[in-house]
């Protein structure tokens, strides 16, 4: 039996959020959208983010704008609102743990990710830093990220999947994913793997040099 963690990156979006959501409840399914500040901040976009909470989703932090990767940043101020306006945004819909997802440009899992200057934000700010094992590139091929993603779920005992509540049409597919996962007897959870999450609370527990750049 293979383990499988999904969340939805780069939401709310009036036009797919909400299909999403459907489909997760009507599946009983609980996951962590990690949501992008600046969409947060609209109307429709804290309606869905409630609606999400309500649900039982985890909501995280994927910073303010989604634009420049936190590890290529060297004002700690441009840090600064990227990470705290989105945590303010998301206020009593944050969880516990204070989930945060680093903008990977595509998926790289390397120094792009945090800098020194992005650990001690997420250290003050005891934060928990949130990555993947799966990144299928739903949002590149709409039609054909299903057969990828399920490879990657049988290649690793437990995966942490990202993808995309975004209007690219491939969500569409969401539920065939999920019959097949199904059929391959998968156990849908909530948590994530513990190599996936190497800042918890403030606290390094996890080896971050892979994914750490130089001082800036």
């Amino acid at each position: 039996m293979f383990d499988l963690t999904l969340t939805f990156d780069n939401g709310p979006e009036p036009e797919t959020t909400p299909f999403v959501l459907d489909v997760l409840a009507r599946r009983s399914i609980r996951t962590t959208f990690f949501l992008v500040g600046n969409k947060l901040s609209t109307s429709q976009g804290r309606a869905l983010a409630r609606r999400a909470h309500e649900e039982g989703h985890w909501i995280g932090n994927h910073t303010w704008t989604h634009s420049v990767p936190l590890g290529l940043l060297k004002d700690p101020r441009a840090i600064g609102d990227e990470i705290r306006s989105t945590q303010e945004e998301i206020g009593a819909l944050t969880h516990p743990h204070r989930f945060f997802r680093p903008f990977g440009q595509g998926g790289n899992l390397d120094e792009r990710l945090l800098n020194p200057l992005v650990v001690e934000l997420l250290t003050q700010e005891r934060m928990s830093c949130v990555l993947w094992n799966a990144i299928p590139g739903d949002w590149k091929e709409p039609d054909g990220w299903v057969d990828r993603a399920l490879a990657q779920c049988c290649a690793q005992a437990w995966t942490v999947m990202v993808l995309h509540d975004l209007p690219t049409g491939a969500m569409r597919n969401l539920e065939r994913f999920l019959d097949a996962v199904v059929e391959l007897g998968t156990r849908l959870r909530q948590d994530f793997a513990p190599e996936c999450v190497p800042i918890l609370d403030g606290r390094i527990v996890r080896p971050i040099d892979d994914i750490l750049a130089s001082s800036p």
